[in-house]
């Protein structure tokens, strides 16, 4: 035990010291990053959080196009055909087969490739450009905190 076993029995003109053996409102550049475990986004694994942030994006997209179904089934101009419907089903199960290629550097791109064909699927049928834009540009803030969490 030392001469004074209570902080407050401290001498005087000696300053307290913290737990990481520095005076209260000192941080060491080093003891912050030990404390935030050494990443500044704060997760455990920041590559599978935005890879799990991406997948829910597509598969929430893919249920938006089946959605669309309909409205782009009756919204058809007279004696048209299928083949609006045809392609929101193949966008659908494109989507959900993109989701799960996030984890390879390539399908990122690929997913962006797929966001600016169903925007210009806009001029097969209106509503893809709806789907289209929205989901554009909510991938381009998915693509924004990838970047800031891979920081």
């Amino acid at each position: 035990m030392t001469e004074h076993s209570h902080p407050d029995e401290a001498a005087a003109g000696t300053a307290p010291e913290g737990p990481a053996g520095h005076k209260p409102g000192e941080a060491r550049e080093r003891d912050l990053q030990l404390t935030l475990g050494g990443k500044p986004s704060g997760l455990r694994n920041p590559s599978r959080a935005v890879r799990g942030l991406g997948a829910g994006t597509l598969v929430l997209e893919a249920l938006v196009l089946l959605l669309a179904l309909l409205p782009i089934w009756v919204l058809r101009p007279p004696g048209g055909s299928m083949t609006a419907v045809t392609v929101a089903l193949v966008a659908v199960v494109v989507a959900v087969a993109l989701s799960a290629t996030l984890r390879f550097p390539w399908g990122w791109w690929a997913v962006s490739v797929f966001q600016v064909a169903l925007l210009l699927l806009g001029f097969l049928h209106w509503a893809f450009a709806v789907v289209g834009v929205v989901f554009g540009l909510t991938w381009a803030y998915v693509l924004y905190v990838r970047r800031t969490v891979a920081r």
